[in-house]
């Protein structure tokens, strides 16, 4: 199946139906799923993702069938709000390019939404005006200030242009030791994230810390039927996510992160 974009736009707005909805098994094929049960794992994150966020999961993501032809049932499908969308972009997998740019479409939409949905009161005199443009002066100014700051160095750039660009609970403690400061290791490191409110109950990461903690999907050969069985999902830390945990461990120098080619 094709997916043709209006013109200019995304092949994500072409999606979109008259009631404002994503289908899911459409989604499917944009974020490079090539079945529906590789996707059901993601989708069954985003709605646990939503049902913490106190949510409505029902209404967020809407049951429904996709007619596939004339004859037999329709398959499962679900209608994503937009939000609900973004969750299911979030909890898909890193490494895909396509999940990658579902998360950048659905994070922009979200942005915009949330914008058109502000009404500032104009000013009503010319003091009040000089009073709100000194504000938004001094909001510029720290917004200028915080790019700064969240800025990559080359260093942390080269390993987010990289394939490499989050890393196992284990190689995030030896990073984060490198600092004097900072004594961890893997099951310490765990425990501080799950202290920190970044994962639910399920060891699930939330929503508000997908630029921290990704999931990378794990499987094993079934001994008896050698079948392909789907385990927990391994637990993966961004680049973003160790500046975060090495600020909550009291780090005091840089953040030294390992160069793409280091040996």
């Amino acid at each position: 199946m094709t997916i043709v974009p209006p013109e200019g736009g995304s092949p994500f707005d072409a999606l979109r139906g008259p009631d404002g909805r994503w289908p899911a098994r459409q989604l499917q094929i944009l974020m490079g799923y090539s079945r529906w049960e590789n996707l059901a794992p993601a989708l069954k994150r985003a709605m646990a993702s939503a049902r913490n966020e106190g949510l409505d999961v029902e209404e967020n993501f809407l049951r429904s069938q996709e007619v596939a032809g004339q004859r037999g049932p329709g398959r499962e499908d679900f209608r994503l709000t937009r939000h609900a969308a973004y969750l299911l972009a979030m909890n898909g997998d890193p490494n895909k390019a396509e999940v990658a740019a579902a998360q950048t479409y659905f994070a922009v939409k979200t942005r915009e939404a949330e914008v058109r949905g502000q009404s500032p009161a104009l000013p009503q005199d010319y003091e009040e005006a000089l009073v709100h443009l000194l504000d938004k002066v001094r909001e510029n100014k720290q917004l200028e200030s915080r790019v700064r700051e969240l800025e990559p160095s080359a260093q942390a750039w080269d390993v987010l242009a990289s394939a490499a660009g989050d890393y196992s609970l284990r190689d995030s403690a030896f990073i984060l030791n490198r600092d004097p400061a900072i004594d961890t290791g893997q099951q310490r490191l765990m425990k501080l994230i799950r202290a920190l409110g970044m994962v639910d109950r399920n060891d699930v990461p939330y929503a508000r810390h997908a630029s921290h903690l990704t999931e990378r999907a794990q499987s094993y050969t079934h001994p008896r039927t050698q079948e392909e069985v789907l385990a927990k999902p391994q637990i993966r830390i961004t680049v973003q996510g160790l500046r975060y945990l090495h600020g909550k461990l009291g780090g005091e120098g840089p953040l030294q992160l390992p160069m793409r080619d280091a040996s």
